[in-house]
């Protein structure tokens, strides 16, 4: 973001105290979702940590309610294939752990409350487009996470270092992957803001389930992962079931803007 800032790719917003109040609550959960996100990647097959993510929909519309949001039938009927698929990929997982369950379940309570209290706490700052905005959730996101990494892990950083140049066998490499890593990530958030800047609600759905497709099939192609019928049945139901919370979500959200426009 510095680099996007600095060279005027992207306009700086004009930072306040009450901005940054504002997202010290979203920047806290993304971090829980993020760390724990990675913690279950490191437990079990991407595929399945991905198969359990697609499950987010049931904790936005559980959570959301609790907060006084109300949805109609159909958005709680589309839910029921995502649980029963996720069940479904779980108990047929090959590789799977419960700490892979819970790091991926706790990783969608933690980037649901980000986007609940996003909405809610930056009402003031519609000014601030999601590129910016994810942008200094992230920043804030580090300073949270860095004094946390050095007091838990700090003493294990030089181990940790030389395995991993071990197991990959050059330091130059290790390097390059980490920071593929880190651009490529930042890439895919990115993208995502702007195309919702861009396109409707209801592509941009269509196109987040693709992307969930997509994902789980070049993993297991590039990790080899074994998947039984019955896993690979379960992800199918669950990620349907997330395409049609996608469109009955969408629908709910183009029928508010048209009331807000009447009104």
């Amino acid at each position: 973001m510095f680099f996007l800032w600095s060279f005027k790719l992207q306009p700086c917003p004009k930072i306040s105290k009450p901005f940054i109040i504002a997202l010290l609550g979203p920047a806290l959960f993304h971090t829980i979702g993020h760390i724990s996100a990675c913690v279950s990647f490191s437990k079990v097959a991407v595929s399945f940590t991905h198969v359990i993510k697609s499950s987010e929909p049931v904790f936005s519309v559980v959570f959301s309610s609790f907060l006084g949001d109300s949805y109609p039938l159909k958005v709680w009927l589309s839910i029921l294939p995502i649980v029963f698929g996720c069940s479904l990929a779980a108990i047929t997982e090959v590789s799977f752990n419960f700490q892979g369950l819970w790091g991926a379940l706790i990783s969608n309570v933690g980037f649901v409350l980000r986007n609940i209290y996003s909405k809610r706490s930056l009402q003031s700052f519609k000014e601030v487009n999601g590129l910016n905005l994810y942008g200094w959730i992230s920043i804030i996101s580090l300073l949270y996470l860095f004094p946390v990494a050095v007091f838990v892990e700090g003493s294990q950083w030089v181990v940790g270092y030389q395995k991993a140049i071990e197991t990959i066998g050059k330091p130059s490499t290790f390097y390059i992957w980490v920071i593929l890593s880190g651009v490529f990530y930042h890439l895919y958030n990115q993208s995502s803001y702007q195309a919702l800047d861009e396109i409707s609600p209801l592509t941009f759905s269509v196109g987040n389930t693709m992307k969930r497709v997509v994902v789980i099939i070049s993993t297991i192609l590039v990790f080899r992962n074994p998947v039984r019928p019955l896993n690979a049945l379960g992800s199918a139901i669950a990620i349907f079931g997330t395409f049609l919370y996608s469109q009955a979500t969408s629908k709910k959200t183009v029928k508010k803007n048209e009331d807000n426009k009447n009104i």
